[in-house]
């Protein structure tokens, strides 16, 4: 069919409308939550984040005192019920003042997922720690009183059954960053009918922690410590378990 002039003349008017509305339309994509956390800047995926503040500490290195502060953030649902709360920490300055003691420290651990990357190097950390059933049998208690005795001073409780993680990258030329990260398996872990489903299960939880890491191991080489965490591999629930 041709188009004469006049019917296009007609026409203007409705597709002036059409690309004003397109152009006007209003953007589907959430905002990313985004906090300072010593050299880094750390940025959550999509989800109902809360900044639970941040605190100052320093230890000790073979050349004096490093300083180091963490950034604490909390996952809610529609209900308010915690699904993830993460721990990052990272230094405050370039220099790390020397090695930090036990720096390449990542000892395996019974029913524990451990993947030392620098393979056990005495001047760098690359650890990841990932205990799938972390809620189960007093382990957290047991394992990081620190982190339960912080949780209570808060009054936190994440959802159970949840998964604990946690990562620690350190190097001599000046990077250090740790995160623990206790997050609501449903976030982490399929849904399984099977014994075969049961068994590969704990894949999705292991992947994101993988993810974390390099993520992390990117950060330290961007000018502004860009620290992304990837997006947990299942959504969000609305309901308690």
């Amino acid at each position: 069919m041709t188009l004469t002039i006049s019917k296009f003349r007609r026409l203007l008017p409705l597709l002036a409308v059409t690309v004003f509305t397109v152009a006007c339309a209003p953007l589907t994509v959430p905002p990313k939550s985004e906090y300072p956390v010593g050299r880094a800047r750390l940025v959550l995926p999509p989800g109902t984040w809360q900044d639970l503040g941040n605190s100052e500490e320093s230890i000790a290195g073979s050349g004096g005192r490093i300083a180091l502060q963490t950034r604490d953030v909390g996952l809610r649902n529609a209900q308010g019920d915690w699904l993830a709360v993460l721990r990052v920490q990272t230094n405050r300055a370039g220099d790390l003042g020397g090695s930090p003691q036990g720096i390449g420290s990542c000892p395996p651990q019974q029913d524990v997922t451990v993947e030392d990357t620098a393979a056990g190097s005495p001047v760098r950390a690359d650890c990841l720690r990932l205990k799938l059933w972390g809620s189960r049998a007093q382990w957290l208690d047991k394992n990081r009183p620190d982190l339960v005795e912080w949780l209570i001073s808060r009054q936190l409780s994440v959802s159970q059954p949840y998964t604990y993680l946690s990562y620690r990258y350190v190097t001599e030329a000046g990077a250090w960053v740790k995160i623990d990260a206790l997050v609501d398996q449903r976030l982490l872990r399929p849904t399984t009918r099977s014994n075969e489903e049961f068994l590969v299960a704990g894949r999705p939880a292991l992947q994101w922690g993988r993810d974390l890491a390099q993520a992390v191991r990117l950060s330290v080489g961007m000018v502004d410590g860009h620290l992304a965490i990837p997006p947990f591999p299942f959504p969000t629930p609305t309901s308690k378990p």
